[in-house]
């Protein structure tokens, strides 16, 4: 199934309306979709890359307004829709484990859920079922999904299609790694 809805995703690449499926994909993805608006977002660039970060623009804007979707998932309709969507991502221990210290470090959660291949969509429910400052979350969300979807655009922009390889297979460990190294350089300075 999850196969057939990838390909269904990548096909709407190429229709003329393909800016709309991307907006539409980057909402839902932000709350409960399963595909990520990469596997459109790459091919699109690739294909008119002049248009690179009106592309990314169109994602970012619909990934954040999606976000505030699963937030409001998180924060009114947990029980209903929130903890199944959790259960279906497998992610209910790891939700429940975290809950309690979310607010504490939830900015730096959206930060990490939001440019790594982590699903964004726990991180926006888990941020409306605790109550995380919604300001925070906002600007936390701008922050994350500007550098990963900026980040995409910019790289195919100036290099085409001979780094969509890197992009699709390596650049989530990239970001994983440089959210590591940005935490753990925070962590140094706060207790050396």
């Amino acid at each position: 199934m999850l196969q057939r809805l990838y390909n269904w995703t990548i096909s709407l690449a190429g229709s003329e309306y393909a800016l709309w499926a991307l907006a539409v994909i980057s909402f839902a993805e932000s709350s409960f979709f399963p595909i990520p608006p990469d596997v459109l977002l790459i091919p699109m660039i690739i294909a008119a890359p002049r248009r690179a970060f009106l592309i990314a623009t169109v994602c970012l804007v619909s990934s954040v307004v999606g976000g505030l979707f699963g937030y409001f998932i998180g924060a009114q309709l947990y029980d209903l829709v929130g903890k199944p969507l959790i259960a279906f991502y497998g992610k209910t221990a790891a939700v429940a484990q975290f809950k309690a210290e979310f607010n504490a470090w939830g900015a730096w959660a959206v930060l990490v859920a939001g440019v790594t291949p982590f699903p964004f969509k726990i991180i926006t429910i888990t941020s409306g079922a605790t109550g995380l400052s919604l300001p925070v979350f906002i600007l936390a969300s701008i922050v994350a999904r500007g550098l990963r979807f900026f980040i995409v655009a910019a790289l195919l922009w100036k290099f085409g299609a001979p780094i969509r390889d890197f992009i699709e297979k390596r650049l989530g460990l990239m970001f994983a790694l440089f959210v590591a190294l940005l935490i753990g350089g925070f962590y140094v300075v706060r207790y050396l």
